[in-house]
């Protein structure tokens, strides 16, 4: 029973202990920052001893007025504000009397050219043989070279046109006709000297014959803006021939399916397709 009560008594007194030292020490930081950090007072001045300045001192900007000079409301009348000139921004004709600005305007002679402009190289008539038509007016050559008759819209093999309700194959129809009207024949035509890459639009003719002309007259063809083949592709138009009129292919005939070639037996027959 007494050692527990000691026990207790310790711990008590251990506890007051720490308190009291913890006080002190607090006690002796607040005396060292006093004694650091001396306290001032702010004195305020006597009005007795500020000296009168009187009417001298107090400058109202009254007295340029009275000697006669005026003094701008506005700074940017004096040419500048917070010492910084001031710069017109107008542009110069603004600036300028009414006798200058309606005058009528003056055209003046266009300026010389910096460089002398690169002439375009002469074209050259050349032969083209192993024509090859894609379509109306468009032919390519066996080293595939592509060229398009000159003055005449480009066509497309697979266009259709309408006869009386019914379409039928007019671009295909075309091409074919202008196969059979090439022949496989060489064309004289004016191309770059240096050859051409892409699709060249050019003239060309077939020793007496204009490709280009036979197309229009034959409605096989519609003319650029501008052409000279203009003509003839609206005469064609009223006779209603080519694309303007109807299938110029003759179905009366019976097809020819199979055509059996002599001395050859009759499984070895071959077949033709007809062509459109």
């Amino acid at each position: 029973m007494k050692r527990h009560l000691l026990t207790a008594g310790g711990g008590l007194l251990g506890i007051f202990l720490t308190v009291v030292l913890l006080e002190s020490g607090a006690s002796v930081i607040q005396a060292r920052q006093s004694a650091a950090t001396p306290e001032f007072t702010l004195e305020t001045p006597d009005l007795t001893d500020v000296p009168d300045l009187g009417d001298e001192g107090m400058d109202t900007g009254n007295a340029e007025m009275d000697r006669g000079e005026t003094v701008p409301d506005d700074p940017a009348q004096n040419g500048t504000v917070g010492d910084k000139s001031i710069r017109d921004i107008a542009p110069e004709q603004f600036g300028l009397g009414e006798d200058v600005t309606t005058q009528p305007l003056e055209r003046i002679e266009a300026r010389q050219p910096l460089s002398d402009a690169v002439a375009k190289p002469e074209p050259e008539l050349s032969v083209l043989r192993h024509p090859v038509a894609l379509a109306a007016g468009l032919i390519r050559f066996d080293d595939g070279r592509v060229l398009q008759l000159d003055g005449l819209v480009p066509q497309d093999a697979d266009r259709t046109c309408d006869d009386n309700g019914k379409s039928w194959p007019c671009g295909a129809v075309a091409r074919t006709a202008f196969r059979n009207f090439l022949r496989a024949r060489a064309l004289v035509c004016a191309v770059p000297k240096d050859g051409w890459q892409g699709t060249l639009s050019t003239k060309c003719s077939i020793g007496n014959s204009d490709p280009a002309l036979w197309l229009a007259e034959n409605g096989w063809a519609e003319a650029t803006a501008g052409s000279p083949l203009a003509e003839a592709v609206e005469t064609a138009k009223k006779s209603r021939l080519g694309f303007f009129g109807d299938d110029p292919r003759d179905f009366s005939a019976p097809p020819l399916d199979e055509v059996t070639v002599p001395g050859m037996p009759d499984a070895g027959t071959d077949k033709i397709q007809p062509d459109l």
